[in-house]
């Protein structure tokens, strides 16, 4: 439900783009769905990895995510240095 906002966040942020993953597990809120598909191509609950070129993109893609979402839905950002292998592709 929330893909296609959060991607438009993305975007306009300057992101080359993002991967989206199915998700379940257990935390301090119990156990959420296995990640299973809802309807059609709608998860229940999903993780969405972006690579952004610097840090300050990547906080202002977390920061504009959780204003406009984590009031009514939950969602745990991390930020963490990552090295892209065969970055010629990117």
């Amino acid at each position: 439900m929330l893909l296609k906002k959060i991607a438009k966040i993305v975007d306009e942020a300057g992101a080359a783009g993002y991967t989206v993953m199915e998700a379940g597990g257990k935390g301090s809120r119990n156990v959420c769905s296995s990640g299973q598909p809802t309807v059609g191509d709608s998860f229940s609950n999903i993780k969405i990895e972006v690579l952004t070129a610097n840090r300050d993109m990547a906080l202002k893609i977390s920061d504009e995510v959780a204003a406009q979402f984590f009031d009514d839905y939950s969602g745990i950002p991390y930020i963490c240095e990552a090295e892209v292998l065969h970055a010629h592709t990117f």
